[in-house]
């Protein structure tokens, strides 16, 4: 199969799965069938699905991801030993593992094409990275608590792991508690990551955006909590700050300059 026949298989399995899509007009032209799919493939729960499905969902994943430009570290500048800044799509980083800011359920954005990042994340990793997700809080019982950490597989994704971490969530103005669970995510992602063998790990902008933590504390308090942690965890030689925003990336240059 080719690229357009994988897609349209993809599209007709998913429109398939559930009644009220069947007989859905597939748009004509890539752009609008490449965001049906996504739309598809974020909306979807976490449920089976047939081995065929999941072998021509890699393969037109990993197609579009060689379409892609690859970061490696030796394209970064070292800012300080180990630390390095870079803006970009972090699904196109390859390193040892990448940090998802998630919600409490863990599961994903079911929003179709939003632009988070936990949405990008699962789209490209594929629909293997929700039934894993699933399955882990299904066994857990419960939400995930702020400042807790899991690590799955990055199926498609060019990482070996994705850490996934629920930073808090700034209604008023921010509190002490605020403060000590977003340097938890940092703590916990570090330290699972050091349990798996992890060496390198990039980590996106925790809690800021929707999440309404203002961005020069929060990377103040990400910068710090890493410092701390490579002298705890001598395994992870690398850290990436991934950030999208020119002023994200103002900020951390000025805090590692």
């Amino acid at each position: 199969m080719n690229q357009s026949e994988r897609r349209h298989y993809l599209i007709n399995t998913l429109l398939d799965e559930n009644v009220s899509y069947r007989g859905m007009d597939i748009p004509g032209d890539e752009d609008g069938q490449k965001r049906l799919l996504r739309s598809l493939m974020n909306v979807r729960i976490a449920k089976p699905i047939s081995d065929e499905f999941i072998k021509l969902q890699d393969e037109y994943l990993k197609e579009e991801l060689g379409k892609k430009h690859v970061t490696t570290l030796d394209e970064m500048e070292e800012l300080q030993p180990g630390i390095y800044v870079w803006q970009g799509d972090i699904t196109t980083l390859k390193v040892g593992a990448i940090v998802n800011a998630a919600n409490s359920g863990m599961t994903g954005c079911y929003q179709p094409c939003h632009a988070c990042i936990d949405n990008c994340i699962h789209t490209y990793a594929g629909i293997q990275l929700r039934l894993k997700c699933d399955d882990i809080m299904k066994k857990q019982g419960h939400e995930e608590p702020t400042g807790q950490a899991k690590i799955t597989p990055a199926y498609n994704l060019l990482c070996d792991y994705v850490l996934h971490t629920v930073g808090p969530i700034i209604y008023d103005k921010v509190r002490k508690e605020d403060e000590e669970l977003l340097a938890s995510c940092y703590e916990n992602c570090m330290r699972l990551a050091d349990e798996n063998g992890v060496e390198s790990i990039a980590f996106c902008c925790i809690s800021t955006g929707v999440f309404r933590f203002p961005n020069d504390r929060a990377a103040q308090i990400a910068v710090d909590t890493v410092k701390n942690c490579m002298k705890k965890y001598k395994g992870i030689n690398h850290v990436v700050f991934n950030v999208f925003k020119d002023d994200d990336l103002n900020i951390y240059l000025k805090l590692l300059s």
